[in-house]
């Protein structure tokens, strides 16, 4: 019989530690959703880049995750987690003002924005190492759900307004400056994280290599039955998911001819149902259990993407057909991303947070850009309709990892198998 702890979790919305930092991931967020959908319509508006160029352009947003592999060994070994996340807000917010520079002097190029997509998102790998550390510093681990609750929340809260927002800052100021949004929001982060006051326990003493830390978050992921049947969901609906990702401005800019401010009411509108799914996780979860909910998530989430190839019709057709979708694949994602981060996080050892995430996402968002990069090729080759029909049913064949391990069987974060 498995023991449950009915000690009720700490309310984390009194805890003005949590709440600045829950603040400052949702202006992080709002800021990141303007992007999303600036920097793709920056390439196929002002720059006509084709399928290939701008599946490239998805890619190097996540091919830096490949460095999370020696970034989560490095992170391990430093004690100020909380001044890596400023320094890595600092380095996006940067990085982005560089475009709305270059387009007020008429110089944007795809070169430019190849290199923007690239440096953000080494800064995003460098944040994600340490955030995981610094997370579990702040939360105690009854509260573990709750917290990626709330954060979820809010990142559903930004996909709801973000787009609308963006959509509308894209077609009154351009795509370029919009992104200023996006830049004073990791300002916004780095600033409210400074004032988070947190003991943040050093690393031991004596330190391995970095080689022999890579190794070790390697093997801890591979070997660990819930991490390794988590890390295969995840890659497998992140693969075919970001087919769809890649391609999909795209073909609702040029197959569904939607404006930049109808696509961003699609999109978030559609985004309502990750702010319910995000909301309904933690409940779900006490109902059925936390496996069982993680995998109606990981099924929920890609199979109506494949829809979007039957989208027609005229154009508040296309958008309510859109936001549909988006809507219920948002849910998945929610009652899949909410369970699976807090049981990662409660069977991650606490001294190999850092090289655990860099093994975790080194894989799992590494293998984001090679489905980015088969989307340009199958949207050129096969069109982007039977590519969006094929994203969407491959990314359900991830729940069979989750069916042929532990996971299935959890109820709750004391179960025996976490």
């Amino acid at each position: 019989m498995t023991t449950v702890d009915t000690a009720p979790p700490p309310a984390l919305h009194r805890d003005r530690r949590f709440r600045t930092f829950w603040t400052g991931e949702t202006i992080s967020q709002f800021g990141d959703r303007i992007s999303e959908l600036a920097l793709p319509l920056i390439a196929v508006t002002l720059l006509a880049a084709t399928p290939a160029q701008v599946s490239v352009l998805t890619a190097l947003i996540w091919l830096p995750n490949l460095l999370g592999l020696f970034l989560g060994a490095w992170v391990d070994q430093r004690t100020h987690k909380r001044r890596l996340l400023i320094i890595a807000d600092l380095i996006r917010a940067g990085v982005l003002l560089s475009l709305p520079v270059a387009y007020l002097f008429g110089a944007v190029t795809l070169t430019q924005l190849y290199l923007v997509a690239l440096l953000t998102g080494i800064g995003a790998v460098l944040f994600a190492m340490a955030h995981q550390a610094f997370f579990v510093a702040l939360v105690p681990r009854s509260s573990y759900v709750d917290a990626n609750s709330k954060l979820s929340m809010s990142r559903s809260l930004s996909f709801i307004a973000g787009p609308a927002v963006g959509g509308g800052l894209v077609q009154a100021l351009s795509a370029p400056v919009a992104i200023v949004a996006d830049a004073v929001s990791f300002l916004g982060s780095a600033l409210l994280l400074g004032r988070i006051p947190v003991t943040e326990p050093p690393p031991p003493p004596s330190q391995p290599s970095t080689l022999r830390l890579v190794r070790e978050g390697l093997v801890l992921v591979l070997r660990h039955p819930v991490l390794r049947a988590a890390l295969g969901c995840t890659s497998t609906v992140n693969f075919f998911t970001f087919i769809t990702a890649a391609l999909l401005v795209l073909y609702a800019s040029n197959d569904l001819h939607l404006s930049p401010g109808a696509i961003g009411v699609a999109f978030g509108v559609g985004a309502l149902g990750g702010l319910a799914g995000a909301a309904l996780a933690p409940r779900i979860s006490r109902a059925i259990g936390l496996g069982r909910t993680a995998m109606i998530g990981v099924v929920l989430f890609p199979a109506p993407l494949a829809l979007t190839a039957l989208i027609t019709g005229p154009t508040w057709a296309k958008v309510a057909m859109l936001a549909a979708i988006e809507l219920v694949s948002s849910i998945g994602v929610m009652l899949m991303d909410v369970n699976l981060n807090a049981l990662i996080a409660a069977v991650t050892p606490d001294d190999a947070r850092g090289r655990r995430a860099g093994a975790y996402s080194a894989v799992n968002y590494g293998i984001r850009p090679l489905g980015a990069l088969l989307g340009g090729a199958l949207g050129t080759t096969i069109g982007l309709r039977p590519t969006l029909a094929v994203a969407g049913l491959g990314g359900t064949v991830a729940v069979l990892w989750l069916l042929a391990s532990p996971v299935r069987h959890i109820r709750t974060l004391d179960d025996p198998a976490t």
